[in-house]
């Protein structure tokens, strides 16, 4: 089936520009520039973007979000959220492909009970998701989960492992979990608690040195921890162009932000309510801290964007347990705090939120994600930039209405998504 996509703005990592898109079967098959209109007469569908806003400017199309940190909260927590219910926030918040966290009910620590939550989610057919494998049984840090069995012929590949935030504090069982994600060739999410965030960070990428394996550091929110990782990264690089890789043996290191840590501070956690509403791990840093994030931003230090969404029910927020719901308000937030502002541009953004994740993951060869080019499947949302929009989370699609930017005035809102050439989200 071929649909069109006529008189938009398009913008991803490489190009910002007006242009027509044509999708066929899924995949883009066109991006005219020059606006032609020679294959609208075959389409199915048109989707005009002169039709979407009621002032002159175009709406943006942009390809779909990937999300390298989510927290479905299934199996077992359907208070907080389901896969339902995850999904269609996800595809709400301009999202095409998730990455979800172990940290359920019982724990995903095989790939059988990985493997059934993709099944039941591609049956859904909002969103790409890929469950982690946690590194240790049951989350409990005495031996290794399944990760020793997975092999790229299995049924079910993980894209990444994760003990989410309980990290394994035995340097033998981690090192030896970093050393199978090598041999599978997929990174290691390091959520970087134990010891505090600094400490952690530095723990992580010595071991991931030994192990030669890619670590990625999640959520990170100190400038310390940047700095650390800015070192690191220029150490491996500099050793790469020399030719010298004495001790590291394939070690790289990748890191992600959040939008509430690029664009909020430990004021507004104080002002939301620092042991409710306002508390998130890691907690919400100094002005000063945020500043070294943006920095790390722009300079290409921070390579991907995540939300680290992780809804609660109104009662377990109540009571202090940490976490926001992020993904609606994802790309607003750091669309206007940080494209608006001129701290970075669009296509940065999109970088951020989509091409390095897709890079990341290996989803640019595997799925051919992360572009709007033809030939890459046609997981696109399209994005009212002029018109400012009130966060209100009782209109979320997400079970979990915890939003540090509730009532903030944001740009940047999410119209419709589309997965696979097909609408997963509309409003």
């Amino acid at each position: 089936m071929r649909t069109v996509l006529k008189n938009f703005h398009i913008c991803d990592e490489a190009a910002d520009t007006e242009a027509d898109v044509i999708i066929d079967d899924g995949f883009i098959s066109a991006v005219l520039p020059d606006k032609s209109s020679s294959s609208i007469k075959d389409a199915a569908a048109i989707i005009d973007g002169d039709h979407f806003l009621p002032s002159k400017e175009l709406p943006v199309l942009m390809p779909a979000f990937i999300d390298l940190h989510a927290h479905f909260r299934d199996p077992g927590f359907p208070a907080k959220e389901n896969l339902e219910s995850a999904s269609l926030a996800a595809a709400a918040g301009g999202f095409g492909t998730v990455v979800c966290m172990a940290n359920t009910n019982p724990v995903i620590d095989t790939v059988e009970k990985a493997a059934a939550l993709k099944s039941r989610s591609d049956m859904c057919g909002l969103i790409d998701l890929y469950p982690v494998l946690s590194l240790s049984k049951g989350m409990e840090g005495r031996e290794l989960s399944e990760i020793g069995s997975i092999n790229a012929a299995g049924r079910y590949l993980p894209l990444m492992l994760s003990e989410d935030g309980k990290d394994l504090a035995d340097d033998a069982l981690f090192l030896a979990a970093m050393k199978e994600a090598k041999r599978i060739g997929i990174p290691v999410s390091c959520h970087c608690d134990y010891g505090g965030e600094n400490n952690a960070v530095g723990r992580a990428i010595e071991l991931g040195k030994k192990a030669g394996c890619h670590i990625h550091i999640a959520h990170v929110s100190t400038k310390e921890a940047v700095e650390m990782i800015r070192r690191a990264k220029a150490a491996a690089k500099a050793a790469a162009k020399a030719g010298t890789d004495p001790s590291t043996g394939g070690f790289t290191l990748s890191c992600e932000a959040t939008p509430h840590h690029l664009c909020l501070n430990e004021q507004d956690a104080a002002r939301l309510g620092e042991g409710s509403h306002g508390r998130v791990n890691p907690p919400l840093r100094s002005e000063e801290d945020r500043k070294a994030l943006i920095r790390a931003v722009a300079d290409g230090t921070i390579d991907a964007i995540a939300t680290d969404h992780a809804p609660h029910s109104e009662a377990d927020k109540e009571a202090g347990s940490p976490g926001f719901s992020g993904f609606e308000t994802a790309f607003s937030a750091v669309f206007t705090e940080l494209v608006r502002r001129e701290l970075i541009s669009l296509k940065r953004l999109s970088a951020l939120m989509t091409a390095n994740p897709a890079k990341l993951l290996n989803l640019h060869k595997l799925q051919k994600q992360g572009r709007i080019a033809v030939g890459y499947r046609a997981d696109l949302t399209i994005v009212n930039m002029a018109e400012p929009w009130t966060v209100d989370p009782s209109l979320f699609k997400s079970r979990g209405s915890n939003s540090p930017f509730k009532g903030q005035q944001l740009y940047g809102k999410i119209l419709m998504t589309f997965h696979s050439g097909r609408m997963a989200f509309g409003r």
